[in-house]
């Protein structure tokens, strides 16, 4: 079992930076893969970012490729997501994710456990 709880989200202008962070308690973190998905309210869940268990593969949703970086630390169970340019239409509630394999995968079926989300608001 793991629990997940993501924090860091907040109101930013267009063109700012946030970082996300997700906490992670429970077994076998450093053995999941993890991801970042998020949600608009009447739409569907969409992938952001995903890293495999040792960090060393990440894969990137296209509409924030080269903008957000996903990132890790095993040791302090955390999980990141450092978010640059960002704009109006990154909008939407960011909910972390943990797979019960090591390997990045980009399908929300993929992933057991989920956190409570955390909203993001980019204002024009």
């Amino acid at each position: 079992q793991v629990q997940l709880v993501e924090s860091g989200g907040g109101l930013v202008q267009a063109g700012g930076s946030l970082r996300l962070s997700c906490a992670a308690s429970g077994r076998t973190f450093s053995r999941c893969a993890m991801a970042w998905f998020r949600q608009v309210p009447g739409k569907e869940r969409e992938f952001v970012a995903t890293i495999s268990w040792l960090g060393s593969r990440t894969g990137y949703g296209d509409s924030v490729q080269g903008r957000f970086t996903i990132s890790r630390d095993n040791a302090k169970k955390t999980l990141y997501l450092q978010m640059n340019t960002l704009k109006p239409e990154d909008t939407a509630v960011y909910y972390c994710a943990a797979a019960q394999t090591p390997a990045i995968t980009s399908y929300d079926y993929d992933y057991t456990y989920w956190g409570q989300g955390t909203q993001v608001t980019v204002s024009s």
